[in-house]
């Protein structure tokens, strides 16, 4: 599976208005998402776009408006993000298609398609509440998500 940028993203911000939303207790402005994390603004409006026709999020326009988790935490996967924001999870070549060589399904074709199925598994059991807990136990002075640097976050 190949995750772009866009899906990153897009699981960044939602983990960041989780945390947010339940430390303020209403809605979480985007200025204030791109500022925390680093991602441009425009970007993070057309990603919560996608966010909100997928039902994924609502907005709460007007002074101190925002945006809010359209459902309970333990009701939202990684897969579920991913997919909202039209992020393909697929590892095959030929887009599970099946006409990889010559259009015919490749040699590895199963194999690709499996690992798919088990990607897709584990992002879908992945729920906001454990990565909001997991948010909350970090120690303070270590930045939740910095998305402007280019290293792993730190294991815990």
């Amino acid at each position: 599976m190949r995750l772009t940028t866009k899906g990153r993203f897009a699981v960044t911000a939602i983990l960041d208005l989780a945390l947010s939303q339940s430390q303020q207790g209403g809605p979480v402005s985007l200025a204030g998402i791109s500022e925390r994390q680093g991602i441009s603004l425009s970007y993070l409006e057309q990603l919560f776009g996608k966010l909100r026709r997928n039902a994924v999020v609502t907005s709460v326009r007007g002074p101190g408006g925002g945006y809010l988790l359209a459902k309970n935490l333990d009701e939202v996967s990684v897969a579920d993000i991913i997919r909202a924001v039209d992020e393909p999870m697929d590892t095959t070549q030929c887009g599970g298609k099946e006409n990889c060589h010559d259009d015919q399904k490749c040699l590895t074709h199963d194999l690709w398609a499996g690992l798919n199925d088990r990607i897709f598994e584990y992002l879908s059991s992945v729920k906001l509440a454990h990565l909001v807990a997991k948010g909350r136990e970090r120690p303070a002075s270590v930045p939740m998500v910095d998305m402007r640097e280019k290293r792993s976050p730190v294991p815990a």
